[in-house]
């Protein structure tokens, strides 16, 4: 117990090494550790404790409001903040004041989005969590206190300025701290996770929450999703013809028109569109696709749940349908059974969990009000903040019961959501928010997929194909083209059937693409096994590995895919950009030219290359192209070993579609570059009975010279 800067008391207690629990008042009950997957115990247990505290816990200052309580906490000079959630419109957040609210259509830069989070990362070593659903407020660093001392006369001493920037934007000098409103509340838990590095005080915060996600190996591939009105024969149709075209898809997604009622959802079969499910289910497995279904949590009163649910629900209507109240047992047990019964056990992989968030600064505002009451004890503001989670649990509660690994769509997410198998997208389309949107979201444990609807042009439309391929998730949604983006990637041509008359060249440039992602699927899977285990995220932001590098706190348009590879994506109709490589050696992966790190680079990259980079002494598998996955691929692999002294990789070896690896049923293939003999070695030790990898042949990059291509032999032990 100790007492903060107001006397108030707080108890302090050391959840894990380097994660420690401040609680100040009475917090109240509905928080997000409240609904958590349980932590990656063993893990955390054995990490060491931090050699350093970055953050000083006594002064952290405590008080009870009229407006709820307050939290202060010291930003020294040269620390910045990251964090947040999944914000799309800046990057940096130091200066700015974040409201951390529920909203699918944030009209400015206020902290609002899809999935915000009260949690933010400090380059200082250390991350905070406040455990709250409330909207709480962050002011990061924004405002100067009035000190006990005589006013030293503030302002830019004979400093006129004609920038609105300059005038309002203050002086860094003075010492600054995040403010914290939480509202409504007599009391607050919060988390400090810290590390020796900033990716190191983030892996416990992952791990904290419960490792990220292990997708199954087949949801790694390309998924699409086909027009609404699209009936059972066309949606077969459709997926033969990507069959007989060479075009890879692992997933086939069915947007609202599969549903006899869609707003809100009844969860059963149109019966006119779509007769015969078992017809269907069967056809697009025959053909190697797996099955999504959108749906949202509002229950028609048409639908088999909806008399169950009424009980469970909240106050007020969405589209005319039930808000059901997953916080209470007995309410998500009606509804998962439901699903496990209707469509788990009959096929269906994943879904796509539509919105869960809110909206009220569009035209025609929907979902619930804030003053809305449920019945498990949470107003609408809590409940707004938890929907995505709860809903989320519910749903992947039912596939593990199955031992069956998912990996769908979500709208809306919270605090902890690291293990849940969802990728967040957005009905908004702006590319740069999109690419923003996926370097932030590692920064809270969350994925992102910025999904291709439509394009302006060519340009625009293949440079958002190539940012996502190089996703969480690789995601054409085409809910509202009649026929493929790549036959006519502008709507309203697109709905009229007005098709590309030259789109055959298009179509093999989409081809390339999607075959560059299903090269990458072993590469992937290896680095989100790393995820769930290690907490290392994915896909993320260049600060977290560079730190103390000035120029990686500000770019929000660069990103790492894994270890090893560098994303730069184009927009729009850029034919080049300035590429900033940190240190160390960097290789083009199109043209194998070697770069020297700490610089910058203007690249021009052919319209059909997939701008990245590769860093020096690494190893990267690359399969051959498969047009599907499936549990017994066995992917053809060509390891290209860049550099002198490339760093062994491990390939991940296990079935790919349940959690049996937790069982052990599970091992790896080590890669790795014997230099004196000029050659590669794979190592297999595995318990598992499936021949997932089998080397084609070596390639060895090095920086002196032009890739050798087949020059290298390799054995296998």
């Amino acid at each position: 117990m100790k007492k903060d800067g107001r006397g108030k008391k707080s108890e302090i207690e050391d959840i894990y090494p380097g994660i420690v629990r401040l609680r100040f008042g009475s917090p109240e009950k509905f928080t997000p550790s409240f609904f958590k997957r349980p932590a990656s115990d063993r893990i955390l247990s054995s990490m060491p404790v931090p050699k350093k505290s970055h953050l000083d816990i006594d002064c952290i200052e405590f008080r009870k409001t009229s407006r709820g309580c307050l939290l202060e906490i010291p930003l020294s000079s040269g620390e910045d903040i990251y964090g947040f959630g999944s914000q799309m419109k800046s990057f940096r957040q130091n200066g700015k004041k974040r409201t951390i609210r529920v909203n699918s259509d944030p009209p400015s830069d206020t902290g609002e989005t899809h999935a915000p989070v009260p949690y933010y990362l400090s380059t200082a070593g250390y991350g905070i969590l406040v455990d709250t659903a409330r909207y709480a407020v962050f002011y990061c660093g924004t405002h100067v206190k009035r000190s006990s001392g005589r006013n030293s006369g503030g302002g830019k001493a004979g400093c006129l300025s004609d920038r609105t920037e300059e005038l309002y934007g203050g002086s860094d000098s003075q010492s600054r701290k995040v403010v914290m409103e939480i509202p409504s509340a007599k009391g607050i838990d919060i988390y400090l996770f810290y590390g020796d590095t900033v990716l190191d005080a983030l892996r416990r915060y992952i791990l904290f929450s419960g490792g990220g996600c292990f997708p199954p190996i087949w949801a790694l591939g390309i998924r699409y999703r086909g027009y609404t009105k699209l009936d059972q024969e066309q949606v077969i149709q459709l997926c033969e013809s990507f069959r007989n075209d060479n075009i890879p898809c692992d997933v086939f997604g069915l947007e609202p028109g599969w549903q006899s009622k869609a707003y809100s959802c009844s969860y059963e079969w149109d019966k006119v569109r779509f007769p015969s499910p078992d017809r269907l289910r069967a056809g697009l497995k025959e053909l190697g696709y797996k099955i999504s279904l959108w749906e949202h949590a509002f229950v028609n009163p048409s639908s088999p749940v909806y008399g169950k649910l009424r009980p469970f629900s909240g106050d007020y209507l969405v589209f005319n349908g039930l808000v059901p109240d997953f916080s209470i047992p007995k309410a998500a047990k009606i509804f998962a059974d439901y699903h496990e019964k209707e469509f788990v056990r009959n096929g269906i992989s994943c879904f796509k969990l539509d919105e869960c968030d809110n909206s009220d600064y569009i035209r025609s505002p929907w979902s619930f009000p804030e003053n809305s009451s449920f019945p498990g004890g949470m107003d609408g503001e809590q409940m707004h903040s938890l929907l995505g989670i709860l809903y989320q649990k519910t749903i992947d509660d039912v596939y593990i019961r199955n031992n069956i690994r998912s990996y769908g769509e979500v709208r809306s997410s919270h605090c902890f959501s690291a293990p849940y198998p969802y990728v967040l997208y957005s009905d908004l389309y702006d590319h740069r928010e999109f690419v923003r949107a996926l370097v932030n979201c590692g920064f809270s444990g969350m994925l992102w997929a910025p999904e291709v609807k439509h394009g302006l042009s060519k340009e625009d439309f293949i440079h958002r194909l190539q940012t996502a391929v190089l996703s969480p998730l690789a995601l054409v949604n085409a809910w509202t083209m009649v026929h493929p983006p790549w036959k006519q990637f502008r709507r309203a041509e697109n709905q009229r059937g007005e098709l590309m008359g030259d789109r055959k060249d298009l179509i093999a440039v989409v081809k390339k693409i999607f075959q560059f992602r299903m090269s990458l699927v072993p590469y992937l899977y290896s680095a989100f096994l790393r995820y769930h285990l290690e907490g290392i995220p994915p896909f993320r932001a260049l600060v977290l590995d560079y730190p103390d590098d000035l120029k990686c706190r500000e770019i929000d348009d660069e990103y790492l895919v894994g270890d090893s590879i560098l994303a730069a994506p184009l927009f729009a109709e850029q034919q080049k950009r300035e590429v900033y490589l940190p240190s160390g050696g960097w290789f083009d992966f199109n043209t194998r030219k070697f770069f020297q790190g700490n610089a910058t680079y203007e690249i021009s990259p052919k319209l059909d290359e997939t701008p990245i980079f590769v860093k020096e002494n690494s190893i990267l598998p690359l399969s051959s192209t498969n047009e599907s996955i499936d549990k017994d691929t066995c992917f053809n692999l060509t390891v290209l070993a860049f550099g002198d002294n490339p760093e062994p990789f491990k390939l991940c070896i296990d079935d790919g579609t349940t959690f049996n690896y937790e069982n052990g049923d599970s091992g790896w293939m080590e890669l790795s570059w014997d230099r004196t003999a000029g050659k590669g070695v794979a190592k297999i030790r595995s318990n598992c009975r499936i021949k997932r990898y089998r080397i084609s042949k070596w390639d060895h990059v090095q920086a002196a010279s032009v890739s050798v291509a087949g020059a290298c032999g390799g054995e296998v032990q």
